[in-house]
């Protein structure tokens, strides 16, 4: 157990710097989502350069996690939506939200600090396998199926054209792009130019976090409790055993595999998740379940991690 906390409590405690330094007014909002953006838009993407250009790409491009980790996301996704919708006769584009919330982790802001605990230098690749699904496949799916649930008529094919355009400029996406490029073409980068990647990678994971903490500042949970705790025990449980047993039906021989889908699955789900919940009416469940799974996972983290422990996955 004190392995397990040794691993977690680092992690929560930088999350608590920053919800401390916005309860100070230390950090203002608007500061918060500059440190977000230099995360997003320039330590992110430098840390899946270095990954991409430091390992073989046929080790990085793992089929079989894309292949587990895609199977098990959209197995959320789906069941998520259909409960909403055809269950509790909500409407689509509630229900895309909700899906939304219980199939895309955090996988930049918090499954990766977890995940490099945890794993070490491996994660970086499993952030990169775990946003492709996220990005190409879940996220668009969501906001596609929400705009058809406001609109008629062309709606449908615009969000599609809008989606693939934000997906072009989406900074994680290119930084792919750039890497494989580089590392196809097999181009040896300036040393200062490497150096420098390093240096603003190594700040991705303690960075993300204090965002993270500076998020859920001032969240409130108003009236919608039982909303809330379906997206929470949705993500935060159903998501990493269904990524589970995707890898179950899809066995691979690399339990490692296993270990990094299931601890970015288990991560919250993405921060970007309040904003979008908002733009379809859903502004306070979105940002209440964003605050609770956030908490949550402190447990359920060390839950998970404990249970790796125990069944032996991790070397």
């Amino acid at each position: 157990m004190l392995e397990i906390l040794a691993i977690t409590t680092p992690i929560f405690l930088i999350i608590g710097m920053g919800y401390i330094a916005m309860l100070l007014g230390i950090v203002n909002r608007e500061q918060m989502q500059g440190i977000g953006n230099f995360v997003m838009y320039f330590a992110l993407p430098a840390l899946v350069i270095r990954a991409l250009t430091q390992n073989p790409l046929e080790d990085v491009f793992n089929f079989e996690y894309l292949l587990a980790y895609g199977v098990g996301s959209v197995m959320v996704f789906s069941l998520a939506l259909c409960l909403a919708v055809f269950i509790q006769k909500k409407s689509l584009q509630t229900g895309a939200i909700f899906a939304l919330g219980m199939s895309a982790s955090n996988s930049a802001f918090t499954g990766y600090p977890v995940a490099a605990m945890v794993l070490g230098p491996p994660a970086v690749t499993f952030l990169a396998l775990s946003m492709i699904i996220e990005n190409l496949l879940i996220i668009p799916a969501a906001l596609i199926l929400a705009e058809m649930g406001q609109q008629s008529g062309g709606g449908l094919v615009r969000t599609v054209k809008q989606t693939a355009t934000r997906l072009v400029k989406n900074p994680i996406l290119m930084a792919i792009s750039i890497g494989v490029a580089i590392a196809i073409v097999e181009i040896d980068l300036p040393g200062p130019v490497t150096k420098a990647i390093d240096m603003v990678a190594n700040a991705a994971g303690p960075t993300a976090l204090f965002v993270i903490g500076g998020a859920i500042y001032g969240l409130h949970v108003r009236g919608v409790v039982l909303d809330v705790s379906q997206i929470v025990v949705g993500k935060l449980i159903i998501h990493p055993l269904a990524i589970a047993l995707a890898f179950f039906i899809l066995p691979t021989t690399d339990p490692l595999l296993l270990v990094g889908a299931i601890l970015f699955a288990a991560a919250p789900m993405a921060s970007i998740y309040p904003l979008l919940g908002q733009r379809y009416g859903m502004a306070e469940v979105a940002a209440g379940a964003l605050m609770a799974a956030t908490l949550a996972s402190f447990v359920t983290f060390s839950v998970v991690i404990g249970l790796i422990t125990y069944l032996g996955l991790l070397s």
